[in-house]
């Protein structure tokens, strides 16, 4: 019974990895979706703030489940219908860059979440960062880190 036991321990502890490779490793099959960052375990992206705000109220603003539509795979929430319905009419213009990575991050060459409240819009863009820390770091330079980031996206997806 012992024996059966570790057999089972075991076979269980080598399929975990093949089991779970389809949710947390990024692999072929995500190869043909555009790549908007969303928290693990989550389709929300931008942490569920709305994105259009950021322009039309000049800071981030908590979307609202009634108010969403679906973007290169992600869920976006709204503040308003109107809102919502900018952003269905205009994507390029309200979607965060970089897909919603971090910009200082995506100009090091690699990827990183962010928090909705480390932000700032330039040239009529939509950039956000890992948090103010970073934020600050990419503020040193905001042009060469935007060109640095703009030769590396989207290759950095697939490191």
């Amino acid at each position: 019974m012992n024996l059966s036991r570790r057999a089972f321990s075991l076979s269980t502890l080598l399929a975990a990895p093949v089991a779970l490779s389809g949710t947390l490793l990024p692999g072929a099959a995500f190869a043909d979706r555009a790549p908007v960052w969303t928290p693990l375990g989550s389709n929300l992206a931008l942490r569920g703030y709305d994105p259009v705000a950021y322009f039309r109220a000049g800071r981030p603003v908590q979307g609202q489940a009634q108010f969403t539509t679906r973007h290169q795979g992600a869920e976006f929430r709204f503040s308003t219908a109107a809102n919502r319905d900018a952003f269905v009419a205009a994507p390029a213009r309200y979607a965060p860059q970089y897909g919603g990575y971090c910009a200082w991050a995506v100009s090091q060459g690699y990827t990183a979440g962010v928090d909705p409240q480390a932000w700032r819009i330039v040239d009529g863009r939509l950039y956000l960062n890992y948090n103010r820390d970073i934020q600050r770091r990419w503020e040193a330079d905001i042009p060469g880190h935007i060109a640095a980031a703009n030769r590396n996206w989207p290759a950095v997806l697939r490191g």
